[in-house]
């Protein structure tokens, strides 16, 4: 099979001949429809996911997929359904990581991988769906919409009118836009350094845009009326980004580090006492919103069949496998939302 694989830390990814092995207790083999690219995968081709020590390996952790075996204690998944494949655990057993054979020598990967024609996956890393639904937004649930939704319902607890700033305006902070939409969330701020990202954010219907690259945070929410902000969703990980926007918080705000700074990086509270106003500010960091697969991946699949749940925006591009690179390139840049990978074209 062809697999975009990571052979040197801080390089491009190698398009190879994979082989895969035997399945052993919990392994489902999917094939891959569509995967996402996330940004967690910038993270991992830089080695800051404690992942440079096992090069070469497999990557991605968002995709659609149709099951094409499975191990015999399998019980959850069967061949041919349709199934989300996500990172965090689900429902299911388990697996050893799966191992793969590269120019002739095994290469051991990750329980979840996508950026492949086919995966071996640990079973509680996939969840079926009704063939019907959606590829592309099968995919989106297995991390991006996903994380988003958990971290506006589950972490933030954004109630209707609350003010709402997401920190970042990549895949997912154009799906953490869609989550405060669908809360009903009051002012809506985007915050991002590149400039070009404020027409993408004006078509999802939010008015404010602040370029933070040469405009005052603080100054602007002062000029449209904003004392402080109630929930703020910070997603680059970027320490500077963090030190600057903790402090924009309203009395009794809830801030959520989705983003994960590079290892080793420390971030400052500069003038803590603001912590303390009003009943106290929240600081908190979130694995995926606390998105719960099982439970969840059903629930936004009514969501998205009442209408009240849709896509639309949040895949700003497509690409072959052959062209994984080029997407990985436009993530860097900043020009792209989610990136979309069309496995068989």
């Amino acid at each position: 099979m062809k697999a975009a694989v990571l052979t040197h830390i801080n390089q491009p990814l190698t398009l190879s001949e994979v082989e895969f092995g035997n399945l052993t207790s919990g392994h489902v083999l999917v094939k891959i429809l569509v995967s996402g690219i996330c940004g967690a995968q910038l993270q991992e081709i830089s080695g800051n996911k404690g992942n440079a020590a096992f090069v070469p390996h497999l990557l991605g952790h968002e995709a659609c997929g149709i099951v094409e075996d499975i191990a015999p204690d399998v019980t959850t998944v069967k061949k041919g359904d349709k199934v989300v494949m996500h990172w965090r655990k689900g429902d299911g057993i388990e697996a050893d990581f799966p191992v793969y054979i590269l120019d002739g020598k095994a290469m051991p990967s990750g329980k979840v991988t996508t950026f492949s024609e086919y995966s071996i996956v640990s079973e509680n890393r996939v969840t079926a769906v009704p063939l019907e639904t959606p590829n592309d937004f099968c995919a989106l649930l297995g991390c991006g919409l996903s994380t988003a939704l958990g971290t506006i319902i589950h972490e933030a607890r954004v109630m209707p009118g609350q003010s709402v700033m997401v920190v970042g305006f990549g895949g997912l902070g154009a799906s953490l836009v869609k989550a405060a939409q669908i809360a009903k969330a009051g002012t809506i701020i985007v915050v991002d350094v590149h400039e070009n990202k404020r027409e993408q954010v004006a078509v999802m219907g939010v008015e404010h845009f602040v370029d933070a690259s040469n405009t005052n945070i603080s100054k602007y929410l002062q000029e449209i009326g904003l004392k402080g902000v109630d929930v703020i969703i910070e997603t680059s990980g970027n320490v500077k980004s963090i030190e600057n926007t903790l402090p924009l918080l309203a009395g009794s705000g809830t801030y959520v580090l989705v983003g994960q700074p590079v290892p080793g990086e420390s971030v400052e509270l500069r003038n803590a006492n603001h912590l303390f106003g009003g009943e106290g500010k929240t600081i908190k960091a979130t694995q995926g919103g606390k998105f719960s697969p099982a439970t969840d991946i059903p629930t936004y699949i009514q969501m998205y069949n009442d209408g009240l749940l849709d896509i639309e925006h949040l895949i700003t591009h497509r690409i072959s496998l052959e062209n994984i690179n080029d997407g990985i390139e436009l993530m860097r840049s900043g020009r792209a939302n989610r990136i979309m990978i069309d496995i068989w074209k």
